[in-house]
């Protein structure tokens, strides 16, 4: 079975960094590409980023772009998304998947002071 198992996140102030680990098992990461998405609290679902299965390419919606650097450890079949300078506008939930049907449990991160 597919899953996603998401860790970290959490409340912090303006300028701030986290990061957000996505750890999968019953297939391998670097056979596939992985996304991250987040919904802030109106329900509004943006695309933040994406790799490639090979990681040759990296998308960065422009809101995050700079700021979000997604990265990849195969040997641990784990996702990164390491989220610098925060702002209050990140507050979402933020989730890893995989395809269409398969996705983390989500993770909130609260930027706020």
């Amino acid at each position: 079975q597919e899953q996603l198992v998401q860790s970290g996140g959490g409340a912090v102030q303006p300028g701030g960094s986290l990061r957000l680990s996505c750890a999968a098992s019953g297939f391998s990461v670097a056979n596939q590409a992985i996304g991250w998405f987040r919904q802030d609290p109106g329900n509004k679902r943006e695309e933040i980023s994406c790799q490639t299965s090979g990681g040759d390419s990296t998308y960065y919606a422009d809101s995050v772009k700079g700021r979000f650097t997604f990265s990849r450890d195969n040997a641990k079949n784990t996702v990164y998304l390491q989220m610098t300078s925060l702002k209050p506008e990140d507050t979402a939930v933020y989730y890893c998947a995989k395809g269409p049907t398969t996705r983390g449990q989500g993770t909130q991160v609260t930027v706020s002071s």
